[in-house]
Order: C-alpha cells, then structure tokens, then sequence
C-alpha cells in the first residue's frame, strides 16, 4: 500500500486534544488520523438521488389548454368543482 504525503489544517484546540488522544492508546497521530479517516470513509453509505416517481392522474397527462397556464390557472383547475 502506497503513501501519499499531504498537509492538513486543523484548530490548535483539537490537535492537542488528538495528540493527547494518541498517546493514550499508543499509536502516532497518523494512524490516529487514518484510522478516522477510514471509520468515516466505510461508515458513511452514500446517500441515494432523489428520484420523482411517475405520478399521473387518470392517464390524460397535460392538458392542452394548460400547457402555458400560469400556476393560478393550474391551481384553480386542480380545485374546479371541489367546492373551494
């Protein structure tokens, strides 16, 4: 396994609390590092896309005379005969 050397920055703060951290369990800051790393890598499952799902009403689709209707339009058709 191969090893790629890179800089980092963290709060002074925290790197305190990792070395002190380190020390004891016995390891070096980088397997420290590496080992959160890693938890974080395995641990976190990718989140899925949203996807919309088919959603039609009665199969007719857009209608015709709404295909440039504005919302207020589109709306008042959705509630046409429902009493609102």
């Amino acid at each position: 396994m191969g090893h790629m050397k890179t800089t980092i920055e963290i709060s002074d703060s925290l790197l305190r609390e990792a070395r002190k951290f380190a020390a004891r369990e016995g390891v070096t800051l980088r397997m420290l590092v590496e080992r959160g790393l890693r938890h974080v890598v395995t641990e976190t499952k990718p989140v899925a896309p949203f996807k919309l799902r088919q959603a039609s009403f009665k199969g007719r689709g857009l209608q015709d005379d709404l295909d440039q209707a504005s919302w207020g339009r589109l709306r008042d058709r959705a509630y046409e005969g429902r009493g609102a």
